[in-house]
């Protein structure tokens, strides 16, 4: 936090910046009279007369009572500290005390001092976590109100699942289209513009719990708890775009989105859309929960990734199993394949993830990498050399095929990561996680922007996955929870670089 310097610098400072002298002027005015008894009859916007200021009276309240919120949240750190100071001073009495009893006397008395001064440390440590947490609370509010709203812009609500949601992915092909796979046994494909459901699958006996498009044709590749991959034929029609929503009316609207019903659903349900109960394939190898399943490049191969640990290769032709790829000792939680190359990398509870290289048929190498202590929730390739992983260790680590060594960024958070995504243009890491929120980061590990989150916005249960579609010179992120909800947001990629 930035402090006041000299006399000399102050002055300097003061010509140099006017504006920002208006603005402290304005800050102690307001910090004086919030302490003293205001007089009755007299309002806030009364007060603010006579001061210079071009800013219209309703947001100089709120910026007067945001302001408020600071001095009072200062106001009980300071409090505290007093509190803890004289905690502090009692014990080092006590410590003094003791030494002068221990001098020339038992030698086993000396066990009072170390306690006296663990306690004396522990007290130092509680005051700074305890101002470093409500310092960061207030600036990281600040943050959420006022940049992310311009950064990041609600597109759309798809709800029509009846369960959660554990993945999303948009098409590759014309018509570009949303698909969602949910706990509820079936994947839904939906109108980004309209939001409107376009067309269900049915055929899997056991949650959904990942979906893929191919490349090159409509189809969709689904992995299922019923321990099978489904490959689907689809053919959609994209309804009329729709007259954008009257925003000053969602605002008025008194029903509040979290106070709806979970088991609510807006517009058609799953059960007034055309649905699909029949596979183009089965893919059923394994023994054990299918978590995931993708398209090598050039979609004429499948993996998936199992809880049996291990990762299968098959043939879309023929739906044989081409390579059984084993080495993890637990449970897989995701797969991925490379964009151009024919590379998969596999994530696993056993806290690693592996890198299998199938670019030459005779040699089918791997390696393994071990930069994580839990369980990595997913690993996925970049457009070009790099990897980025999450985990439930709270980390997510950006790494280089060509030197897999060690991690050339490591972003911490404050919450366990699942299944990240990683836009293709402009590389921006979208991270979902368990606290419900999303934020955006750089390949170098720099945070651009948190996901609006509130009331009538956001998700209300754990993010579980992202997805990024830049067609049309448009940038849109996808997100989808445990809510039951997936939603879209409209990311301003110049405005958002222009921030960092």
């Amino acid at each position: 936090m930035p402090v006041e310097g000299g006399s000399s610098s102050g002055s300097a400072s003061a010509a140099r910046h006017p504006k920002q002298k208006r603005k402290a002027h304005s800050l102690s005015i307001r910090r004086t009279n919030s302490t003293e008894e205001r007089p009755p009859g007299i309002l806030r916007g009364d007060m603010l007369e006579g001061q210079d200021s071009k800013l219209p009276i309703s947001l100089r309240n709120n910026l007067l009572d945001l302001f408020g919120q600071i001095e009072r949240e200062f106001e009980n750190l300071y409090i505290e500290n007093l509190e803890l100071r004289r905690e502090i001073d009692s014990l080092n009495e006590r410590l003094t005390g003791d030494g002068q009893t221990i001098e020339g006397g038992d030698p086993t008395k000396g066990a009072l001092k170390t306690k006296a001064s663990h306690s004396t440390s522990q007290l130092s440590q509680k005051l700074k976590t305890t101002y470093k947490a409500s310092t960061s609370k207030i600036v990281s509010s600040f943050k959420a109100t006022a940049g992310s709203r311009a950064l990041c812009q609600l597109l759309k609500e798809y709800v029509g699942h009846r369960d959660g949601i554990w993945d999303l992915s948009v098409t590759r092909t014309q018509p570009v289209v949303l698909g969602t796979a949910s706990a509820d046994h079936s994947a839904l494909l939906w109108s980004i513009e309209t939001g409107k459901c376009l067309l269900r699958y049915a055929g899997h006996a056991g949650s959904v719990n990942s979906i893929k498009f191919h490349p090159t044709e409509q189809m969709a590749l689904t992995a299922s708890g019923d321990q099978t991959a489904h490959i689907w034929r689809y053919m959609v029609q994209l309804p009329a775009p729709q007259p954008p929503p009257d925003v000053s009316a969602l605002c008025d609207e008194d029903q509040d989105s979290s106070d709806r019903e979970e088991g609510e659903v807006d517009g058609e349900g799953p059960c007034e859309v055309p649905t699909v109960r029949l596979a183009t394939a089965t893919l059923k190898s394994h023994q054990g929960v299918v978590i995931a399943a993708d398209w090598l490049v050039g979609g004429r191969q499948v993996v998936t990734a199992s809880w049996d640990r291990a990762a299968n290769l098959y043939e879309l032709e023929t739906s044989e199993l081409v390579h059984t790829l084993t080495g993890h000792d637990q449970e897989l939680t995701h797969c991925c394949t490379h964009p151009t190359q024919r590379l998969v990398v596999t994530s696993s509870r056993d806290t690693t993830f592996r890198l299998w290289d199938f670019r030459d048929p005779s040699i089918h190498s791997v390696n393994v990498f071990q930069g994580h202590t839990d369980t990595v929730t997913s690993a996925v390739f970049t457009v070009g050399d790099n990897v980025v992983s999450g985990s439930d260790d709270r980390t997510v680590k950006v790494w280089d095929l060509k030197n897999m060594r060690s991690p050339i960024a490591t972003i911490r958070t404050d919450s366990a990561v699942n299944r990240i995504s990683v836009s293709a243009n402009q590389r921006i890491i979208a991270l979902p996680h368990d606290n419900r929120q999303v934020r955006l980061f750089d390949m170098s590990g720099v945070r651009l922007a948190r996901l609006p989150r509130s009331n009538r916005m956001g998700h209300r249960r754990m993010v579980c996955c992202t997805a990024w579609n830049e067609e049309n010179q448009s940038c849109n992120l996808f997100t989808c929870g445990f809510d039951r909800q997936a939603i879209g947001w409209n990311i301003n990629i110049p405005a958002l670089l222009q921030e960092k």
